[in-house]
């Protein structure tokens, strides 16, 4: 289908009557003065950039964040505030860091410890060696080799230069190409393939601690100075026994020249960190505004309040959290009435993989069967959660109405990700019918993935993501030591409450449930001539 021929289809689609009731345009309109006129939300995201700073979940910053913010929502006269505990591990914070070349000549080199690798224990120092290792067959290769030394696991490469802006919003072409349905794959080989590297952390580090290894350190994923940290061995009992840093891409990129030539570099390495280990559940927080008229039915507004702690996790993700925060206050001093329940959450553990909106999902929505290999049954949830079946709904399953997730960044919402759902696209295009003039108007049937809203949509309930205009969330500041208030755009953040706002409280008035998708069985495989994953 050619792509002219496919964005009319989808007009055609979206211009498709629906018997759903117009838009309560004067409720808008009080929307828009208390989200325009009477903001809080920037005030919201300095306290939670500023004040707080990273909020590594179960870290003492993330309970900080969960304090404060249920404090918040009682201010705004929000009810049953609580916070809903879910199994996750180890809480780790950063108390202070250093990395310095010592030979051919002293210099001072950016790095951040990695997350929940364990502290140096003092300075340590020694020479380096290059072993690039990204998989079990590495080990072989090296075996003997890296006593003494700080191990660079890392292929240096050549470095690049940026071919495109760093800061963009989306033009009204790219939004239009955003309709083209994407027809989802299932490749059993592929999932195989990803189960096998589950382990691969914590067999990497028991190579080398048994090898001798002093630490070890990698490549920052961009250049440009920019450094991450993150890093995925919180579960109780998987600490690593080693040290392992990250370094600025130049200045690894520096190392590995060195190590090449008569005067091979030696370096010194600091890291103090601290576990946290007097609780080991992570927390949801949620609040609600209740219904009036629905039952048990509600509608829900989330974001992850947890970051990492290269920085302050601004756009990652204060900005959502905020936005919803915001759109919590705005529809409390409105004194709306709904009919359903509008329920707010606030996610931990999203940057560790989706941990706390798939506890939420699992005990409250739908669960699903246990794995039958012994193998895989100890992993966490959300290693296995796709690959298993059946689907089992919980008696909640049908009361969660719709949500609405914000986690792109602190770019304007432009519209909103349908999910496939042909039947919701209609309906989503007249609620933002009245944010037209403020650049929101694109309704995509595409699936959107690697948030909140996903293990919702894997179970079958509609969960929804907003397209939000990219600025430079992507280019620069997705995990990395700049993601600071700085980067936040208060009339973008402003107008994406604003709107969220809006749909919570269409979704909660709506006569009758949005649209579901059916309850997902197992598929086919896509390609049904695919080879298994290979040993």
């Amino acid at each position: 289908m050619s792509r002219l021929l496919a964005f009319v289809s989808a007009a055609a689609l979206l211009a498709t009557p629906v018997a759903a009731q117009s838009v309560d345009r004067v409720a808008v309109n009080g929307i828009i003065d208390q989200g325009l006129n009477h903001s809080q939300l920037m005030q919201t995201a300095a306290y939670l950039t500023d004040r707080i700073g990273g909020r590594m979940t179960n870290s003492p910053q993330m309970r900080e964040a969960e304090r404060w913010a249920q404090q918040q929502f009682r201010d705004y006269g929000l009810s049953d505030v609580r916070a809903e505990g879910f199994e996750f591990g180890r809480g780790w914070s950063i108390v202070r860091s250093s990395a310095r070349m010592t030979a051919p000549r002293p210099l001072d080199l950016r790095a951040i410890p990695v997350a929940w690798t364990p502290s140096t224990n003092g300075v340590i120092s020694g020479g380096v060696i290059v072993a690039p290792i990204s998989k079990v067959e590495d080990f072989d290769k090296w075996r003997g080799k890296l006593s003494g030394k700080i191990v660079m696991l890392s292929q240096p490469g050549t470095g690049s230069e940026p071919t495109e802006p760093a800061f963009r919003r989306w033009t009204s072409a790219e939004l239009a190409e955003r309709n083209t349905y994407n027809q989802p794959q299932h490749s059993p080989a592929a999932i195989e393939r990803s189960l096998k590297t589950v382990n691969f952390a914590n067999q990497l580090d028991a190579f080398l601690a048994e090898q001798g290894a002093l630490a070890w350190v990698r490549i920052s994923q961009r250049d440009g100075g920019l450094l991450h940290g993150t890093g995925y061995t919180y579960q109780v009992g998987a600490t690593p026994k080693l040290a392992g840093m990250e370094l600025a891409a130049e200045d690894y990129r520096r190392l590995a020249r060195l190590a090449l030539t008569d005067a091979p570099p030696t370096l010194e390495l600091m890291s103090e960190v601290r576990f946290h280990d007097e609780d080991v559940n992570a927390y949801n927080i949620l609040a609600d505004i209740p219904g009036t008229a629905r039952g048990t039915e509600y509608v829900m507004a989330g974001a992850h309040l947890d970051s990492w702690v290269a920085s302050d996790g601004a756009v990652d993700n204060a900005a959502g959290s905020a936005v919803v925060m915001e759109a919590a206050r705005i529809l409390k001093a409105l004194n709306v009435k709904p009919k359903r329940t509008i329920r707010f959450a606030l996610w931990n553990g999203e940057e560790q993989g989706i941990l706390g909106s798939l506890a939420y999902v699992d005990r409250h929505l739908a669960t699903r069967a246990p794995s039958n290999d012994p193998a895989l049954a100890g992993l966490p949830d959300n290693r296995t959660w796709r690959s298993r079946w059946p689907i089992e709904p919980r008696s909640g399953y049908r009361d969660l109405v719709a949500y609405f997730n914000l986690d792109n960044g602190s770019g304007k919402i432009r519209g909103i990700n349908a999910e496939g759902n042909v039947a919701a696209a209609p309906i989503f295009q007249e609620w933002l019918a009245p944010f037209a003039s403020m650049g929101a108007t694109t309704v995509s049937l595409r699936n959107s993935g690697g948030t909140d809203h996903v293990y919702m949509q894997t179970v079958g309930v509609p969960g929804y993501q907003f397209i939000q205009d990219p600025l430079d969330y992507s280019s620069r500041l997705h995990h990395t030591s700049i993601d600071s208030y700085d980067h936040l755009k208060a009339e973008d953040l402003r107008q994406a409450a604003v709107i969220l706002a809006s749909f919570l409280l269409n979704a909660a008035n709506r006569d009758e449930p949005l649209p579901r998708m059916p309850l997902p069985t197992q598929p086919t495989p896509s390609d049904p001539f695919e080879y298994p994953a290979a040993d």
